[in-house]
């Protein structure tokens, strides 16, 4: 496919808008628009919704999703250098692309959206992460998007699909289990960007559940999650000692054995850690 709409190639656009990657900003080009149009179908339906879209570059993604049906998107982008080829999108579909020139993680992109809101991105790799665990920790839950549609490294993508007893296994897979299902959808070699990174890349597909799986003080839970983990080859009497001398017994009141080991518990069994700490 060289084209889903009267636009040009992709490989003509970064040719004419001279826009060679930057590895400074993570930057990897993903230009064959049959994967980019498949990245979109698997943010589903989108006729009736806003699409938040952070890193677009040249558009590929842009451009699938506005195809798909999008009734809006919203693309935020560092890189002054795209801002031509993303204005020519945004004069092929007329009123339905706004581009911000800025740093993602420094605006906030509530203002320009409309319920409902999906988000949907090949994610710089510099700043995947730190996205993510944000639209992970919002202040208030249900957050303001229904799901989550983005590319990472396949390392960053396992860790947030993991389950207990494996390596990947982590802060970043209870944070998206707790309050969402997580699954990856695609799987994309490094030989599909331009230029091709070190490592292969996913897709992993997020959905907001509207309550979290098990009851636990959000705030208290990150900490108990991220002690935990800090030290995850330590036992847990060990590496949670910080949060009191009584440690052990709040482990045993969450059915937690004090020589158990980060990795081994579920899910489950840290929000029941969370309780405990905080009854105390």
């Amino acid at each position: 496919m060289t084209t889903i709409d009267n636009l040009p190639p992709l490989r003509s656009v970064i040719r004419d808008h001279d826009l060679s990657a930057r590895k400074s900003m993570g930057q990897n080009f993903l230009l064959d628009l049959n994967l980019t149009a498949k990245i979109a179908r698997q943010a589903g339906d989108l006729s009736a919704c806003d699409v938040l879209e952070i890193g677009p570059g040249p558009g590929g993604l842009t451009r699938g999703l506005l195809a798909q049906g999008a009734r809006r998107v919203l693309a935020i982008e560092k890189d002054a250098r795209c801002l031509p080829a993303l204005a020519e999108i945004a004069a092929a579909y007329p009123g339905r692309l706004e581009v911000v020139n800025g740093d993602a993680l420094e605006i906030d992109p509530l203002s320009a959206l409309t319920p409902p809101i999906r988000v949907a991105a090949n994610l710089p790799y510099n700043v995947g992460t730190e996205l993510l665990v944000r639209w992970l920790t919002p202040e208030t839950w249900p957050p303001y998007w229904q799901s989550l549609t983005l590319m990472f490294q396949r390392e960053v993508a396992e860790r947030i699909v993991a389950k207990p007893g494996s390596k990947a296994y982590g802060r970043l897979s209870i944070l998206a289990q707790w309050r969402a299902d997580a699954q990856i959808v695609m799987q994309l070699p490094p030989e599909a960007f331009t230029p091709p990174p070190k490592v292969s890349s996913s897709v992993v597909h997020i959905t907001a559940l509207l309550a979290p799986r098990y009851p636990a003080d959000a705030n208290v839970l990150s900490k108990v999650v991220a002690m935990a983990f800090n030290q995850r080859r330590k036992m847990l009497r060990a590496a949670l000692k910080g949060l009191g001398p009584d440690i052990e017994d709040r482990l045993q009141a969450a059915g937690i054995k004090p020589t158990e080991r980060a990795e081994r518990v579920s899910l489950e069994g840290f929000c029941a850690l969370a309780r405990a700490v905080a009854a105390k």
